[in-house]
């Protein structure tokens, strides 16, 4: 039943064995859209909600963690202190402020949208614009994640573990979401 090569055509089956059913031309090498019309879903779609979801939940606690550090005022960070590592130095200094909103907040904000429209569910099938909304949140966390780091680095001249974690888990997050965007924009509606 297999035609020639490319796009459309049914997998010819084999046999090999005992009823144990084979794809006699599966291309380990084809790409993600090859795979799907062979009826297999690709690696990066089938666990990218996962991760993506797991992350945003990562960055959510550490955020909520360094929020509720902000306003309690406890200042008890379980943090390394020296001339290079002091998470008291970054988060309560002027930059640790955006438009008199502490970005620990803005943080939390950003990684509840996060977990919420990281769900499964809504990477699965939903309309293109959650798909659109997703790569925008990403951009402009990456883009505030560069001015922080720069502000850590040049201005503060100190770095935050718990910080550094949110730029990591927010990085790992653009990288997933703008890898995976064109296959889930894609199978939007």
């Amino acid at each position: 039943m297999a035609s020639g090569g490319g796009r459309g055509r049914e997998p010819a089956r084999g046999t090999e064995g005992a009823g144990n059913k084979v794809d006699a031309d599966f291309d380990p090498q084809a790409d993600d859209a090859d795979l799907e019309d062979w009826g297999y879903e690709s690696p990066l779609t089938r666990w990218s909600p996962v991760v993506a979801l797991v992350l945003s939940l990562a960055g959510f606690g550490i955020s909520l963690y360094l929020t509720i550090e902000h306003y309690t005022g406890n200042r008890a960070l379980i943090c390394l202190a020296n001339s290079v590592l002091n998470c008291r130095t970054v988060t309560t200094s002027a930059e640790s402020m955006l438009f008199g909103i502490p970005v620990a907040l803005l943080g939390l904000i950003f990684f509840t949208v996060m977990v919420t429209i990281n769900l499964p569910v809504l990477w699965r099938s939903w309309p293109r614009w959650l798909a659109w909304s997703r790569l925008a949140m990403v951009l402009g966390g990456m883009g505030f994640v560069i001015y922080l780091i720069y502000a850590e680095l040049f201005m503060i001249k100190a770095i935050c573990l718990w910080c550094t974690g949110v730029h990591v888990v927010t990085f790992l997050l653009f990288v997933l979401v703008v890898s995976s965007f064109p296959a889930v924009a894609a199978r939007s509606d």
